[in-house]
């Protein structure tokens, strides 16, 4: 019996007025630490200089506002758009913003895409040289929403050294590449942990996996992002590492990592067209 192809094919996004780059930052899993890497990494590229947002598409479990320590509603211009709120200079949007802390969103697919393409389209971002994304885990209704309806510049792939996380690293990277979204680089997140005591270097959850996984599927690698408890700590304080110590290690870390991040993006054509997807 021959294949059945089965083509999805939606209207393409058209560009954010005054975004140049939107990038999805992206895990194949939950827990690996994407919504601390986004954060920083934010404000990292902000620290070159650039215009930065930061978009919270974690319908189910946003972080960005604890993160930033941000708090109440964003304005609302006109009964249109929203104002987006303020971060340590970053121009920030979630779904934390408009509901209760403790509320459980429970909503189906079309609702979640809904969302996540109102808080893209109805917030007045003005001019911003990189939207930054910080997507869900996994690969369904929200990445297929921001491939299809948004004119991506590329995604950032964020993983622990880890086997099982390389094995969901591995499927998002499959993902985007399918529906025609350059890869712009892994992370390995939680690489070394250095016991503030002694100085011993410890790979907890292994290390060098997501660079070897990178060269196997032929995608930049952008660096390495230690375990430590200044990370945490300052990420749970809503004080992230970057903005409140910006000449530390740790900023450094993600210093770097933006910079090759632009460099990688800068190559990359800006705002490429949606695509249609195919499933055979």
């Amino acid at each position: 019996m021959a294949d059945i192809a089965i083509s999805v094919q939606l209207p393409p996004g058209p560009q954010i007025a005054g975004v140049r780059h939107i990038v999805a930052v992206a895990s194949g899993k939950g827990g690996v630490g994407k919504s601390t890497t986004a954060c920083n990494l934010a404000l990292a590229l902000q620290a070159q200089g650039l215009k930065v947002g930061l978009l919270d598409a974690d319908i189910y479990g946003p972080s960005v506002p604890k993160l930033f320590g941000l708090s109440g509603k964003p304005n609302v211009v006109d009964n249109k758009a929203m104002e987006p709120m303020i971060g340590y200079g970053l121009k920030v949007m979630s779904i934390g913003f408009l509901i209760e802390p403790e509320t459980a969103m429970i909503w189906r697919g079309p609702m979640v895409q809904s969302a996540i393409t109102q808080m893209l389209r109805d917030v007045l971002w003005g001019e911003l040289d990189v939207l930054l994304v910080d997507m869900p885990p996994g690969t369904g209704d929200a990445q297929l929403t921001m491939a299809q309806a948004t004119p991506l510049s590329g995604a950032v792939i964020v993983s622990t050294p880890q086997d099982l996380a390389l094995i969901d690293a591995r499927r998002g990277v499959t993902m985007f590449k399918k529906v025609a979204v350059p890869i712009l680089g892994v992370i390995e997140n939680m690489a070394t942990f250095v016991c503030p005591n002694c100085g011993h270097a410890s790979h907890i959850f292994g290390h060098g996996g997501a660079r070897v996984e990178a060269q196997r599927l032929g995608v930049p690698f952008l660096g390495e992002v230690p375990l430590d408890m200044t990370i945490r700590e300052t990420s749970d304080s809503g004080q992230p590492v970057v903005a409140t110590d910006p000449d530390g290690p740790h900023a450094k870390v993600f210093r770097d990592i933006a910079a090759q991040l632009w460099a990688n993006l800068s190559g990359a054509p800006a705002g490429r067209a949606a695509p249609k997807i195919v499933f055979e």
